[in-house]
């Protein structure tokens, strides 16, 4: 045997010892549709320390369907990132827990038109993210009716629709903490309470974390949330 067949073989085997570990490690499994989508390249992606971190990925050659997988240790936010070669960045963020999840999209409406079955706290996320779409949507109309108030100068009408805007963000906080406070067993509470409302009063933020169940608050989020906490304790 020749010296590059030894060395294709050596590489042909430790190929093999990877692929047999990675099945073996693997206990989330992410299966895809992409309607559309006839050539790119999709990722599995969690957030690190300092840089998102590809967790598997898959070339699309042809055919709109995919798998992903990856080893949890618990719930955790994952994103779906699709390359294509356009020069923008297309991810969709969902959470994640052992077993399977499955996502639907389109290639034309990427983020708009997915569906996502999976996990208690996706079902949890989704329905936290249903209601906010709505106070998203209100914004929306505040917004577009101050550009037409300050086009008018009526000032009467600006003032109205500022005092509109914050009682639309209390309202969205005050949503936010409840859905944490009701879902205190779920690894979403803490999650809100760190990426959503993160500049909300703390006695909010302390309740919210008081209120978690143990198994919660020993949680990568339960653990990150009590860091925060504590830092800012350690400031004042």
């Amino acid at each position: 045997m020749t010296k590059l067949n030894k060395a294709l073989s050596l590489i042909l085997l430790v190929l093999l010892a990877f692929s047999c570990g990675k099945d073996k490690e693997s206990n989330f499994t992410l299966k895809g549709k992409i309607k559309g989508l006839k050539k790119g390249v999709v990722y599995l992606q969690k957030d690190g320390d300092s840089s998102v971190i590809d967790l598997d990925s898959m070339v699309i050659t042809g055919q709109p369907e995919f798998t992903l997988q990856t080893d949890l240790e618990e719930p955790i936010l994952l994103y779906l990132k699709l390359f294509k070669n356009d020069g923008e960045e297309h991810y969709i963020p969902f959470f994640a827990d052992k077993g399977i999840t499955k996502i639907n999209t389109t290639l034309k409406n990427f983020n708009f038109d997915v569906t996502i079955k999976g996990s208690e706290q996706q079902k949890l996320l989704d329905e936290y993210l249903g209601i906010i779409s709505r106070f998203n949507d209100q914004n929306l109309d505040i917004i577009e009716n101050s550009f037409t108030a300050q086009s008018a100068n009526d000032s009467i009408a600006i003032d109205s629709l500022n005092k509109l805007s914050n009682s639309l963000i209390k309202r969205k906080y005050s949503y936010t903490i409840q859905h944490a406070l009701n879902n205190n067993d779920s690894e979403l509470a803490p999650y809100l309470a760190l990426y959503e409302i993160p500049s909300a009063n703390p006695i909010y933020i302390d309740s919210v974390y008081n209120g978690l169940t143990d198994a919660v608050k020993n949680s990568f989020y339960g653990k990150k949330l009590a860091d925060v906490i504590a830092n800012r304790k350690s400031e004042e």
